[in-house]
């Protein structure tokens, strides 16, 4: 999401061989898995890099790769080979099969050895890498070995990382993770100076991954001082072959009281990891390296010899610089080796990003003396280095400016031992303030609480404003250099911070393969019609990514989301009126940029949807608490609104993200939605509109089919195909789940169904009813649909969602004439256009095909008549320089998007 300049769009590579004919249809009616389909030829998959360069510094990128139904057996091993046909060593696994047990995904992970160039993926041996990953968890520490560098991980106290050593060198050691806490904050300064340091205290590790090319290490614990334990923390640790430098993606849960009205709770102060660094090189030879913008560095050392009175030596000076170990100083002019002790050592550095547009860097001598501003710039790449010419650590923190406020420490670099401290959260900052915004919390009943619905679009209710249980993920890099690295080395340790380097599969193999339903295709400007929707599309995603640097919607817990509604009066997105600021996945924005990257392969729109995932995923959604499984709706604050409901931390929205990397946070995520039917007994999610009495009752809980099922039957569906712990358990929901529904008198036109949480069923309802939202279909439903009817063989199931996609954008009288009733005032008739195509392919109703693209074209939504361009803006009438669209919202945006990209791949061929 970030303004890096635009790279290579990634190349469509050809797919050798003719496609053969495989069956989409399984027999699984029964709740039994289809007898296997017979198997179909996969040709090979021509992978490629995201962005230009490669692998780079990065210590090595993990890929997921889909397969056609039947093609490969769950034991299928696969080989990797460069464009010379040279083998590339690949460690593969499974991580989705099909139905009838097949490889529906396997992730695949390279290391060192991958190059830069195009990489082919096919069935085979794969290679063993010359220097194997090892795991050995015999002794008191687990020991990973990439065959360069030794880590080993603690399995209990408060260091995670005790050393990383290089040979016989320690390079690092003591790796921990620190948090500052302020007890009490008041306007108008910082508050109390009295603060609590907490230590990490682990809880548990696991060996999730042991080699021979990747291997992952979990550490979870909580952060603790004393008696009190808080703050729970998810660590990975990820090593592949023959790198010299590791991964940690580091998850935090916030558990803290903080209440608004109060200034008192628990506020952080600082929030970081951090290392131990042994410093044997004489001062002059210890070298410092701090990141500033794009790749720019501050290059130094701890005792400098250039720009002195005197000159020990052009030669000598020129080594320091580029950080040389430097020759005996009897060699240098003496009359600086003579004055050696006169000259300065500087220990300590500091590199505080307190904005997204400014970070400033300082240093001093040690603690107790003053500091000298060394300089500043706008954004800072979030990396550094410590270390000389008998080896050194480097360091960084992804998304340095864009999740301000962030930090970088050196302490003590003259002395026997370093410290380097990444701060996710600066102590330098203000203390980290979740309270609710204002007191309209206040409200004692739901008729007043449904005022603040009435006129700023966001209810309240008393608590629900609560920040107890969201989450936040950050990603780290760490380097065990030999010695200090080149210039050039160094630029490549910073662009991997920058943009972790990520292979990918190619569109033309996705869309091939049909993933997800096969609801997209590659762009095509084959015809006017065609063109201008792309332009359309490229228009609307320019606008997304420019605004979000226009507006600045960075920051710890903002980066990734975007606004919801504008204000055209005041030529500002309402960021401060209620439930129309921050965005929160309403109506899918998610699934429109996911699409927008499967049919395209365009790096930007990988990496804009990246940090939407990461932030939805953890921000918006209750992980700890009675509400974990719940997301909230739009508002000021990610966590405001009193509406928690399972379309915010629908499944859907990251399954994408899962597949293309296998990321395991990302996994965990999807894994604790399998029980989220149980959030139902806990919080009722239309209470306050609720006109008949209810009280929620186990065996019948009121659910609907729209924007309750789709997020459950998500999780049950991916725990299914991921084989996880509670596969069997998911599969049998879905089945049960798809056949009450089917069994209904109206089918999804019902509505909702009383769900039993022991059977995993709806009892069918005894008379018809009509009950439709114009919501039902836009959180994933139709999407999750797709890949159901093309999973399971269920002809009722198909019949009754056919139905729904029929008749949503039919007339009132032909609605009426098929249910009874018409389905009431709707809205969102562009967005629904998308169930009118999947519906006219899968009956083949040529008067289905063409209310598709009516709908498309001239009901609500954006118009060929819109305006499709943006209007310059300046001061005094905004704050910064930049542009608007004043007639773009995001309900409307995610709509158009995926109705676009949706009716292009079923019906393009059919386009007015």
């Amino acid at each position: 999401m970030s303004p890096i300049p635009r790279r290579s769009l990634l190349k469509a590579a050809a797919v050798a061989g003719a496609a053969a004919q495989f069956s989409w249809a399984l027999g699984a009616r029964d709740a039994q898995a289809a007898p296997r389909a017979e198997a179909a030829d996969a040709d090979p998959v021509a992978l490629d890099w995201l962005e230009d360069g490669g692998l780079g510094a990065a210590p090595g990128s993990t890929v997921g790769v889909p397969w056609p139904k039947g093609a490969y057996e769950e034991d299928q091993t696969f080989a990797l080979t460069d464009a010379d046909g040279k083998a590339v060593p690949v460690q593969s696994w499974p991580i989705a099969y099909w139905p009838d047990g097949s490889l529906k995904w396997t992730a695949h992970a390279v290391g060192t050895g991958a190059g830069s160039g195009k990489l082919t993926l096919a069935a085979g041996s794969p290679a063993a890498p010359d220097k194997k990953v090892t795991v050995d968890k015999r002794g008191g520490t687990i020991d990973v070995s990439t065959g360069v560098i030794t880590a080993k991980i603690g399995k209990s106290g408060s260091t995670l990382v005790k050393s990383v050593t290089r040979g016989s060198t320690e390079i690092a050691k003591n790796g921990r993770l620190v948090l500052i806490r302020q007890p009490e904050l008041e306007d108008g300064d910082q508050g109390a100076e009295k603060y609590e340091r907490f230590e990490s205290a682990i809880s548990d590790v696991t060996v999730e991954q042991d080699g021979p090319v990747r291997a992952v290490v979990r550490v979870d614990g909580k952060h603790r001082k004393g008696d009190r334990s808080w703050l729970p923390f998810s660590v990975r640790l990820y090593f592949y072959a023959g790198a010299e430098s590791f991964r940690m993606v580091h998850t935090i849960t916030f558990d803290g009281k903080q209440e608004p009205g109060k200034a008192s709770g628990d506020f952080i102060r600082g929030l970081g990891v951090r290392f131990t660094v042994p410093m044997r090189d004489a001062a002059y030879d210890r070298h410092i390296r701090i990141g500033g913008d794009d790749t720019g560095l501050l290059r130094e050392a701890v005792k400098g010899i250039t720009g002195l009175r005197r000159d020990p030596g052009a030669a000598v000076q020129a080594a320091q610089f580029a950080g040389e170990k430097l020759p005996d100083p009897a060699t240098w002019d003496q009359r600086v080796t003579t004055r050696l002790q006169y000259i300065p050592e500087w220990g300590d550095y500091t590199l505080a990003q307190l904005s997204a547009d400014g970070f400033t860097l300082r240093k001093r001598t040690k603690k107790g003396y003053g500091w000298i501003a060394a300089g500043g710039g706008r954004r800072a790449s979030g990396f550094g280095y410590v270390g000389g010419p008998s080896g050194g650590f480097a360091f960084g923190l992804r998304d340095f400016w864009e999740k301000h406020p962030a930090q970088l420490d050196i302490r003590d670099a003259h002395l026997d031992e370093a410290e380097v401290t990444l701060w996710l959260w600066s102590p330098e900052a203000q203390p980290m303030d979740l309270r609710f915004y204002h007191d309209g919390m206040d409200q004692d009943t739901y008729a007043e609480q449904l005022e603040g619905l009435n006129i700023t679009y966001e209810d309240y209710e008393p608590e629900f404003g609560t920040p107890y249980g969201i989450a936040r993920t950050s990603e780290l890099l760490f380097w065990a250099n030999e010695s200090t690295p080149t210039p050039e080395k160094l630029a490549e340790q910073v662009a991997a911070v920058r943009v972790l380097p990520q292979l990918a599969a190619p569109p033309k193999h996705l869309v091939r393969v049909k993933v997800f339903g096969g609801l997209f295709s590659e762009p095509d400007r084959s015809t006017t019609a065609k063109a201008r929707i792309e332009d359309h599309l490229d228009f609307l995603f320019t606008y997304y990514k420019d605004q979000v640097e226009m507006r600045r919607w960075y920051g710890f817990w903002d980066y990734g989301d975007f606004m919801h509604s504008y204000d055209t009066v005041r030529h500002q997105w309402r960021y401060d009126v209620g439930g129309y600021a921050w965005d929160n996945s309403e109506l899918s924005p998610d699934l429109w940029l996911w699409f927008a990257y499967l049919r395209s392969g365009r790096s930007d729109i990988f990496r804009f949807a990246e940090a939407l995932t990461r932030h939805t995923g953890e921000v918006d959604v209750y992980h700890l608490g009675q509400w974990a499984g719940l997301g909230t709706r739009h508002g000021v604050q990610h966590f405001a609104d009193s509406a928690k409901q399972q379309r915010i931390a629908n499944t859907t929205y990251r399954r994408y993200y899962y597949y293309l990397t296998a990321d395991e946070r990302v996994g965990d995520l999807m894994h604790a939605n399998v029980d989220s039917d149980e959030t139902f007994l806990v919080l009722d999610p239309i209470r306050k509109i609720r006109t008949e009495p209810y009280t929620p009752d186990r065996h019948a809980l009121s659910i609907g089919f729209g924007t309750d099922w789709s997020g459950l039957v998500s999780a049950w569906l991916t725990e299914w195909e991921r084989k996880g712990p509670k596969w069997e358990k998911a599969k049998a929901r879905v089945l049960s789940t798809m056949e009450t529904i089917a069994a209904q008198p109206n089918g999804f036109v019902q509505g909702s169904g009383l769900y039993d949480l022991d059977t995993g069923k709806f009892a069918v309802a005894s008379a018809p009813v009509v009950s439709v939202s114009h919501l039902s279909a836009v959180f994933g439903l139709g999407e999750l649909c797709a890949e159901l009817i093309d999973l399971v063989d269920m002809p009722k199931f198909k019949e009754v969602y056919l139905d729904y996609c029929r008749y949503f954008n039919a007339t009132k009288t032909e609605q009426a004439a098929r249910y009874g009733s018409n389905f009431g005032s709707l809205l969102l008739f562009q967005g629904h256009s998308r169930l009118d195509a999947y519906a006219a392919v899968q009956t083949g109703d040529e008067t289905l095909a063409k209310r598709a693209w009516t709908k498309f074209y001239s009901s609500d939504g954006y118009m060929e008549s819109s305006p499709w361009k943006t209007e310059k803006l300046s001061g005094p009438v905004t704050l910064v320089a930049g542009s608007e669209a004043n007639w773009v919202s995001s309900n409307d945006t995610a709509l158009y998007g995926l109705a676009a990209i949706e009716n292009l791949a079923l019906l393009g061929d059919k386009m007015p």
